[in-house]
């Protein structure tokens, strides 16, 4: 089990690099063709090619999308592809403008989800955003347990709630998967800070001016990697109290580790 749960977090890391290189270099890949003739004769905002959702998803999304448009302005679309797609056909029948929002789900490769997004968007989501969407609900592993279409169903609910509040700077919500990440930093934070703060002399008690050397990288671990995540995505209090737990247990035992290593008195005698 633990070792399932470390392959994820090692296929998560890997994931969110591979989606920023390709999204770096090419991030309108779906849209390198042209085929019209694949697109409906009716404006719908979503156009099921690869048959992803069931009818009752699909009619549910046509009538949000339709009223989140009415009510806010932003234009979300939604296309799924497997063999063939329409390619550029798609921009002109919505008629994408700087306002747009188009999910394409394409399942032969890696990732399913990719995103083409107008430029008054970037203004409340940045690109940073969409790198982590991408690899939180694209990847292979949530696609096996959630499926397809909860990949593109909680995408698209990540979207319109960050749009409805103002924007978003990270996705909301926090995996267990890059919880344990931070909560693996917070612990290496303790015991880098636990070590620096180790007494050298008989005198000291608490190295502390070592302890505040050492602050920059122990300081990153912690609060930028450990705590930083977490206030950012969620505002459920228990993956907090656990990473500052982390911390000052690692820190203990890093500082009181000479201690247990030091030899008993009768061994000396």
């Amino acid at each position: 089990m633990q070792s399932r749960f470390w392959r994820q977090i090692l296929v998560s890391i890997a994931v969110f690099f591979v989606a920023g290189s390709i999204w770096a270099t090419n991030p309108s890949s779906a849209l390198a063709y042209d085929n019209p003739e694949l697109l409906p004769n009716f404006q719908t905002p979503v156009v099921d090619l690869a048959k992803t959702l069931t009818d009752i998803q699909e009619d549910k999304l046509v009538s949000d999308l339709e009223q989140f448009e009415t009510e806010t302005g932003w234009k979300l679309r939604v296309l799924t592809q497997y063999d063939r797609t329409p390619g550029r056909a798609v921009i002109n029948y919505w008629g994408l403008d700087d306002k747009s929002i188009l999910l394409v789900a394409d399942s032969r490769g890696g990732n399913i989800l990719s995103f083409s997004i107008g430029d008054a968007v970037y203004e409340l989501l940045p690109r940073t955003f969409w790198i982590e969407l991408q690899t939180r609900f694209g990847n292979l592993y949530f696609v096996r347990e959630q499926g397809e279409d909860q990949a593109i169903l909680q995408a698209l609910d990540s979207v319109k709630g960050c749009l409805l509040k103002g924007g978003c700077n990270v996705v909301p919500g926090l995996p267990r998967e890059q919880w344990i990440l931070t909560l693996v930093t917070s612990v290496i934070g303790g015991i880098i800070c636990g070590f620096a703060a180790q007494p050298r002399n008989d005198k000291q008690i608490v190295a502390w001016q070592w302890a505040l050397i050492f602050s920059p990288l122990w300081g990153i671990l912690f609060i930028a990697f450990g705590i930083g995540p977490v206030v950012t995505r969620t505002s459920d209090w228990l993956p907090l109290v656990r990473n500052i737990s982390g911390f000052l247990i690692g820190a203990l035992v890093a500082y009181l580790s000479p201690v247990f290593s030091r030899p008993s008195s009768s061994a000396e005698l």
